[in-house]
């Protein structure tokens, strides 16, 4: 009876290589297939001698004659040519892996934001120029909907931007980033046509509605002390918000508009704000992620961005 012990030397042994460094056979099969050492020389950036020298490395390895040497001139013998040819195709293969490999990195990744059409049209839409600044290898593909998460499905979009809701749908990541309040806005023509100033005034105006914040004014007008005023007043009703904060514009009543949605159409001048009344905070903005793409780092991106835009 005898025992064979291995040592665990021996079991993380390498096997030799069976083939001689890469480098010297770039060389060799350039050399091979432009018919010339200072030709392959220039073209993989290196010296003569050093081609001539991987030249001879291989032939060492090999114990065989690549090249009939004449004078300057070199000649491919039978084995130098048969080993070429092989080759030849297989550093055609490394290359083009390379160059799918590279062109993979360098490749945008899509990322499918859903959000709520009036945000995207009044807020966020003006800003993703400046995250494309800071991302330029994340493709934003920007969807409208007011539909439910829980209703379009996870493989649909990657952030789903909603007004904050409670409780959060099962298997989904939710934080907010930008809050809101809102305030009464027209037309500045219309506004010193009926001369709005106080919540009472909005008797005289047609008070804009819309389906998406069916209780909206009801809100506003009692927060001000003026609920008597939506009896009164005349209204008109649009089936999404944005369409009504566009009725306004054009001149043809008053909305309520969310801060800071409307920053830019105050600031130039396409809506004003002539009531003096409260600013009456509602259910604000918030990202919504499918859990299992909470760590991904393109979402974590946008959302990071999300909340620095909201401040």
């Amino acid at each position: 009876m005898f025992f064979v012990i291995y040592s665990h030397k021996m079991a993380q042994t390498s096997p030799r290589p069976v083939f001689p460094p890469l480098g010297t056979l770039r060389a060799f099969e350039a050399t091979a297939r432009l018919g010339s050492v200072t030709a392959a020389a220039d073209e993989l950036c290196v010296t003569h001698g050093a081609v001539s020298r991987h030249i001879r490395s291989v032939e060492d390895w090999a114990g065989v004659q690549l090249f009939e040497r004449l004078g300057k001139r070199l000649k491919l013998t039978d084995q130098g040519r048969a080993y070429c040819d092989a080759l030849s195709p297989a550093f055609d293969a490394i290359a083009s892996a390379s160059a799918r490999l590279k062109d993979a990195t360098r490749r945008k990744r899509a990322l499918i934001i859903n959000a709520l059409p009036t945000l995207a049209m009044r807020w966020l839409l003006p800003r993703l120029a400046h995250f494309q600044t800071l991302d330029s290898n994340i493709e934003l593909r920007l969807q409208t909907s007011d539909e439910p998460v829980t209703r379009m499905g996870k493989g649909s979009f990657h952030v789903a931007v909603r007004r904050e809701m409670m409780p959060l749908p099962k298997g989904f990541v939710a934080a907010p980033f930008l809050a809101e309040s809102e305030i009464p806005v027209c037309a500045p023509k219309l506004a010193r046509a009926l001369k709005l100033k106080t919540p009472a005034d909005l008797a005289r105006a047609t008070l804009l509605h819309a389906d998406t914040r069916p209780a909206a004014w009801s809100r506003w007008l009692a927060a001000a002390g003026a609920a008597k005023v939506e009896q009164s007043a005349t209204t008109q009703r649009f089936d999404h918000f944005y369409l009504a904060l566009q009725a306004a514009s054009d001149g043809l009543g008053v909305a309520l508009g969310p801060l800071p949605i409307i920053a830019d159409d105050l600031a130039s001048g396409r809506l004003v704000a002539p009531i003096k009344g409260p600013a009456l905070p509602s259910r604000g903005y918030c990202w919504i992620v499918p859990q299992e793409l909470v760590d991904d780092p393109a979402v974590v991106a946008f959302c990071d961005w999300l909340v620095e835009e909201g401040k």
